[in-house]
């Protein structure tokens, strides 16, 4: 089999993307996102990579070559999903000059989220962990002390099915980020993760356009991931129309996604055409949402659907997972009309004020 080399490129972002009414500031950050596959769930599941020699499988191979993956893009920030060697990635993260922090979901899961930053250029992390849920951290660079982000790193319940799970995990990640960065004056957000959800779907909708009618939807079809199976890739990329219990929802902040990819990987509403490809699924699923205040300078593309269908299924000899890494390059970027003081002395003043504190999850969303 004629194996595709994988070779990424930095995307640039277009200049009208730097146009005013905003000035943009020299500091520079880089945030990845990457489902790496936990060693469980890819013992347990060994019917999505039938196409998949076993070397590649094995958890030894997988994390030289994740590792391999992350240091190449050298990203500021990094936040895992499906993580359940934690500690053997952090050994490495940390010789590697990267401090980090784990949540691990609750109940029989053995894997959990994770995020890692330099630490030479952040010099401090507010974690603000929701339970069996996601991470929420606020960050400050060194070089710059009116320079705050607040990333959030989440794993989406997976199951199809549970369309109104996930919409309810998903909203309450948004109103404690939007809860945070509004007390941390008005810092702006990454929201990176598996939201196991495709560009065609109802919750995207909801993530995009910062409200839902969910009359619209079927529960079983608010993901779309029913719809993404490898031989369906091609056809009709439909709504399904029809009712469920939950009424209406939207969320305050505006946010935008990862969609500078190229003409060969980029498909509905711009997003990527794949982020994640076994026997059972072709599509995308991961995202790198981010709100006002930043604006992505470039990003690294993915793969085409070719290059994919060449492999026969991920992980493979290049790529470590059965998802692609997301990688993004952004700046701060502040209106012309904004005192340059304001949001350093609203930040201040929250770092002063906060302690570090966990956020409890309703119960209502925790199967």
């Amino acid at each position: 089999r004629n194996i595709p080399q994988f070779k990424r490129h930095w995307v640039e972002a277009s200049d009208q993307s730097l146009a005013s009414p905003y000035y943009y500031v020299p500091e520079r950050f880089s945030v990845a996102s990457y489902n790496i596959l936990g060693g469980r769930n890819a013992s347990q599941h060994s019917d999505l990579y039938v196409n998949v020699p076993s070397r590649y499988i094995n958890w030894a191979h997988r994390k030289r070559i994740i590792s391999d993956e992350l240091f190449g893009w050298d990203p500021d920030i990094i936040c895992l999903q499906e993580v359940d060697k934690y500690f053997e990635l952090s050994d490495i993260m940390v010789k590697a000059g990267y401090a980090g922090s784990y949540k691990r979901r609750t109940g029989d899961k053995a894997d959990g989220c994770a995020m890692f930053w330099k630490a030479h250029n952040y010099w401090k992390e507010r974690p603000f962990n929701i339970r069996t849920l996601a991470q929420l951290s606020v960050f400050e660079m060194c070089k710059s002390d009116s320079r705050r982000l607040l990333v959030g790193n989440i794993h989406v319940l997976y199951n199809p099915n549970r369309g109104e799970v996930k919409l309810g995990q998903i909203r309450f990640l948004l109103s404690r980020a939007q809860y945070l960065s509004e007390k941390w004056g008005n810092t702006p957000v990454v929201l990176a993760g598996d939201f196991n959800s495709t560009p065609q779907s109802g919750i995207y909708k909801f993530l995009s356009s910062s409200e839902l009618n969910v009359l619209l939807y079927y529960r079983k079809e608010l993901s779309g991931q029913k719809r993404c199976r490898p031989a369906q890739v091609l056809g009709e990329n439909k709504q399904t129309v029809g009712p469920i219990v939950t009424l209406y929802g939207h969320h305050k902040l505006k946010l935008t996604g990862y969609m500078c990819g190229s003409n060969c990987t980029q498909g509905f509403n711009g997003e990527l055409l794949a982020t994640s490809y076994h026997s059972k699924f072709l599509g995308t699923v991961d995202y790198l949402w981010y709100s006002d205040g930043i604006v992505p300078s470039r990003v690294l593309d993915t793969v085409s659907i070719s290059d994919l269908l060449r492999t026969g299924g991920l992980p493979c000899k290049k790529v470590g997972s059965d998802h692609l890494a997301l990688v993004s390059e952004f700046s701060f970027s502040v209106t012309n009309n904004e005192p340059k003081d304001k949001v350093a002395a609203a930040a201040a003043a929250a770092a002063a004020a906060s302690p570090i504190v966990d956020i409890e999850e309703p119960n209502n969303q925790q199967s």
